[in-house]
């Protein structure tokens, strides 16, 4: 299919070229390319040699001195491959309208290269639809990136390393500007340098030149010291900068610090039940110490008095007075403790209940979850069958 285009494309050619060199039939639609061809060969043969002869082809352009052969099957047969250098060599040996023809086959070469400069830019258009799939790929890559980036918790971070990576960048362009015109302004002083010692060397006598000399290098001094703190200041902040990009954990060292928390976590909370369990004991024996002194007390207290108190009426009455108060403390400690022991049996019975509510679920659980397995291992089995 491209060789039958391409042989039509070169016969329109041949046509153009003898329309071009004077023949105006090669334009008539109702005769066929290969009736004129012949006739455009003709009409060059007969233009060149003036002669009406009637003569084949091949003896017609041994005749004109054509360095191209031709045979009249080329012509029925409408053989681009040889009729067109044949064409171009009559056509560019006419006589007449030399500057004509030659113009009309200049316009024929520039539109084949029109043709093939809009085969590249075609091309060339190609390529810049290929080049804007492969910025799409890229932009889409980067938005899932960022949307992994988002996914995965480091947004923040991420964010704020950007923002320190572009606050670093800003510096160093401001540091790179700084000296540029530090070394711009050191030209310019070794300069102005130069010509002073050019001044002094003519002008070694004067005395207000050596004031203004003193005063010139003074305020350089004072320039550059300024200029000195400036930098000092600038590549504190860059290296302030740089302490905090070094600081900003990375992925895995993230992943190690929760790792590591979690198990001081888990420690920490093993150490407060062990503590709050220690605790706990030692009131307990503690409250007992102290009521087993003061059981030890009391009885050591009735033993003394015992004796003296039988020994009269006032003395057994206070003695039945203090036993009364003794008895009277004693049950109200004792109330004290049984409202302390039903506070924790109280306790218990709700830390009992929550337990037995999770077991309770738990079971629940364990059966749902039986039950969904079995439900499966059936529908497995129902649809193997219909699967064979």
């Amino acid at each position: 299919m491209d060789d039958e285009d391409s042989n039509s494309s070169t016969i329109q050619k041949i046509l153009d070229l003898l329309y071009a060199a004077g023949f105006v039939h090669a334009t008539d639609s109702d005769a066929p390319p290969s009736e004129k061809v012949a006739a455009g060969l003709s009409w060059c043969i007969a233009a060149i040699t003036d002669q009406d002869k009637t003569l084949g082809i091949e003896e017609s352009l041994e005749l004109v001195g054509c360095p191209h052969r031709l045979r009249l099957s080329h012509v029925q047969d409408l053989d681009a491959d040889a009729l067109f250098p044949v064409i171009q060599w009559l056509t560019s040996h006419l006589p007449q309208n030399q500057e004509h023809r030659a113009s009309e086959v200049s316009h024929a070469e520039n539109t084949v290269a029109v043709d093939e400069c809009r085969t590249s830019i075609e091309a060339l258009s190609g390529n810049l639809d290929k080049l804007n799939q492969q910025k799409m790929n890229v932009v889409k890559q980067l938005t899932t990136l960022q949307e992994r980036i988002s996914n995965e918790g480091a947004d923040s971070a991420a964010q704020k390393l950007i923002s320190l990576m572009t606050s670093l960048k800003d510096l160093e362009k401001q540091e790179n500007y700084f000296q540029q015109y530090r070394d711009s302004k050191h030209s310019e002083l070794q300069a102005d340098i130069s010509e002073l010692e050019r001044q002094i060397t003519n002008y070694s006598d004067n005395k207000n030149l050596s004031d203004g000399l003193h005063n010139s290098f003074s305020e350089l001094v004072e320039t550059v010291d300024l200029m000195k703190k400036k930098l000092a200041a600038r590549l504190r902040n860059t290296v302030a900068l740089r302490r905090q990009i070094d600081d900003l954990p990375c992925q895995s060292e993230v992943i190690q610090y929760e790792s590591r928390l979690s198990e001081l976590y888990m420690q920490i909370q093993g150490k407060h039940r062990q503590t709050h369990k220690y605790y706990a004991t030692y009131n307990a024996l503690l409250e007992i110490k102290e009521l087993m002194l003061k059981e030890a007390s009391l009885l050591n207290s009735i033993i003394s008095q015992f004796q003296e108190a039988f020994s009269s009426t006032d003395g057994r009455i206070k003695l039945v007075h203090s036993m009364e108060g003794i008895v009277k403390g004693s049950q109200q400690k004792l109330e004290k403790v049984r409202v302390g022991l039903q506070e924790e049996e109280r306790i218990r019975n709700d830390l009992k209940g929550r337990y037995a509510a999770a077991v309770g679920e738990r079971k629940r659980c364990y059966y749902l979850s039986k039950a969904f397995q079995a439900q499966c291992a059936k529908k497995e089995s129902e649809n193997c069958p219909q699967d064979k």
